[in-house]
């Protein structure tokens, strides 16, 4: 059962693991995709919905991992597929959520669950696979922290600073990797495909705790900051906005989806809630320089307030298609950009590439590079 704190029930039939959970419920609108957003840390504390009818279809597999381990609190389905089809599955995704513990429902109508959602915004709920005590789970529902206000970079970074290698994470600094240039990344719920996406414009990367404070980012003596992204509200997140404050004055720097927002409380802007949040791999964005329409992929429950961003210091570049909403900016003086969508993502499939180009293109006009270094660590 589903519980919401309005008092809205959804029942189903119990999937992975036998458990009870609480947490903001949302939805989200890819077709595919299902392990790396389940495996996002941006999905913490959240209990995610899927609105594509058919999930589990392709199984899970040991390559489309976002992090070390499932995020999301709770998965909500139509109809999971017990059968996968596909020369990569290693398993079901039942077994999956059932090995690590997270629950979920299938069988419901998860149409019904969105519109409502969609009507009424994002709410707190309560799944249990245990309980069917609708009056119970509603109470429980509405005891859980609300996400407003909600600080959770901590639950999802890293605990120490590691490197970023052909294969992943290593203690140990690639020495393939020693001349590229170094960009610091601070994780706040780092997605990998980010740390791929840096890797793969010819950087070295080395990742940091959120509470990393500026000296110490500093002391590496990075080339570029990347602020990632992350679950949970950005107000609350006092530290990042100090140390992007210091240091967005002395390095490129991009950022992320709540790295996004950090960089425009940074510069003293404000942040707000949406109704119900982006959450999906085919939201448009406008380029309101070009007029050219990106498909992107999303997932944030929170917004820079446009208005509020100091006047003339930035350009307004993206703006949702669906809801108007900024999605992108860049600063007229300052080597800072950032973007509120996935551009690591690939629905379009390449149609958000030019950030992390542009990012690359500041780094090396720092370090007075004549061409930046390209994909294999050569140069273009």
């Amino acid at each position: 059962m589903l519980a919401l704190e309005d008092g809205r029930v959804f029942r189903g039939e119990g999937i992975g693991a036998p458990a009870e959970t609480t947490g903001e419920v949302v939805f989200n609108t890819a077709m595919t995709g299902y392990q790396e957003v389940l495996s996002d840390p941006s999905y913490c504390g959240q209990i995610l919905t899927f609105t594509y009818p058919l999930i589990g279809n392709y199984g899970v597999n040991d390559e489309d991992w976002e992090s070390d381990r499932l995020r999301a609190q709770g998965m909500v389905c139509r109809d999971l597929c017990e059968v996968p089809s596909s020369w990569r599955s290693r398993g079901t995704l039942h077994d999956l959520l059932a090995a690590r513990g997270v629950p979920g429902l299938s069988g419901v109508d998860t149409r019904a669950l969105t519109r409502h959602l969609r009507d009424r915004g994002t709410m707190r709920g309560c799944l249990s696979t245990l309980s069917t005590d609708a009056d119970e789970l509603v109470d429980k529902a509405r005891a859980s922290p609300p996400m407003a206000g909600l600080a959770l970079a901590d639950l999802v970074t890293c605990a120490a600073p590691y490197w970023w290698g052909e294969h992943g994470a290593c203690e140990v600094q690639p020495a393939a990797d020693r001349d590229r240039p170094l960009v610091a990344v601070l994780d706040f719920g780092v997605k990998w495909n980010i740390l791929r996406r840096l890797r793969a414009e010819g950087f070295r990367v080395r990742v940091l705790p959120a509470r990393t404070p500026a000296a110490d980012a500093r002391a590496f003596s990075p080339d570029g900051l990347l602020l990632s992204n992350g679950p949970g509200d950005p107000e609350p997140l006092d530290f990042a906005i100090a140390t992007a404050r210091e240091l967005v004055r002395e390095l490129p720097t991009l950022g992320i989806c709540l790295g996004h927002q950090l960089l425009g409380l940074a510069f003293g802007a404000t942040t707000s809630k949406l109704k119900f949040g982006h959450r999906g791999a085919n939201h448009p964005v406008i380029d309101r320089r070009t007029g050219a329409v990106e498909v992107t992929s999303q997932n944030h429950g929170f917004m820079v307030d446009a208005d509020t961003l100091p006047e003339g210091e930035f350009e307004l570049t993206h703006f949702s298609g669906n809801d108007r909403t900024l999605e992108g900016m860049v600063h007229r003086t300052l080597p800072v950009f950032s973007c509120q969508y996935h551009p690591e993502a690939a629905p379009g499939p390449h149609d958000s590439r030019p950030w992390f180009r542009a990012f690359a293109d500041a780094v090396a006009r720092r370090r007075g590079d004549a061409r930046r270094l390209g994909p294999a660590g050569g140069t273009r």
